[in-house]
């Protein structure tokens, strides 16, 4: 089920159609029907988290989404809120805990995310929302990525989710906004529920913690996806 421009065709007016109209059609229906699952799932997530991290259950913060506006993103939370003698937050790496790291493992976090794709903030398929402060370092063809709404999942996270570099995710995120279907985000959810349940393609760092984006070198984003 490898995904690529040759297992992917479509016609443009069909695609119009599909990226105008029926993706958001097709992320409330897929919701909705999968209620009965995610649901009882994230309360019991939400309970495991208050007893072993206390409060606040969720993780929120303002993340930039469909041509750059600025939404809430919710999680269920991995840290604790240790602080020094300062009072200040201590570095991520020491706040993350094996139960937090696990919930990471597993994209069990992330399902608060389906309440942000029945708002309208993310689609369940899409180029990740990634941080703020990330903006000014994308180049112009990088920046494109924020054509589409973001997504819980995307083509990034199927072809190698934390195991290549960012470079190659923003040319499978561009490739993405060029070439959505219907057919091809049938195909990533698909392939999202095995590789998470197979955990092919995590690969998880030392620190748990990854590598911040900095900027690409010219170079880097000359290049085509394969």
């Amino acid at each position: 089920m490898a995904l690529s421009p040759r297992s992917l065709p479509h016609d443009g007016h069909s695609v119009s159609i599909y990226r105008n109209i029926g993706k958001r059609v097709f992320d409330i229906a897929a919701v909705a029907l999968a209620a009965p699952v995610w649901v009882p799932a994230a309360l019991i997530v939400a309970v495991l988290v208050r007893v072993k991290l206390g409060s606040p259950v969720l993780f929120r913060q303002q993340r930039p989404g469909w041509h750059g506006e600025l939404f809430e993103i919710r999680k269920f939370r991995t840290m604790t809120e240790a602080r020094d003698a300062q009072g200040h937050l201590l570095p991520d790496q020491q706040r993350l805990t094996a139960f937090g790291r696990w919930l990471r493992r597993t994209s069990l976090d992330e399902l608060p995310e389906l309440i942000n794709v029945l708002i309208g903030d993310l689609s369940l398929v899409g180029p990740r929302p990634l941080l703020i402060r990330y903006m000014s370092r994308y180049s112009a063809e990088q920046s494109r990525r924020h054509e589409v709404r973001p997504g819980i999942t995307g083509l990034a996270q199927v072809k190698g989710r934390n195991d290549i570099t960012w470079e190659e995710k923003f040319r499978l995120d561009v490739w993405y906004v060029d070439n959505l279907s219907l057919w091809m985000d049938i195909k990533i959810l698909f392939q999202t529920i095995w590789k998470v349940l197979v955990r092919e393609g995590v690969v998880e760092p030392e620190t748990g913690v990854h590598q911040e984006f900095m900027g690409s070198r010219p170079s880097d984003t000359e290049k085509s996806p394969k």
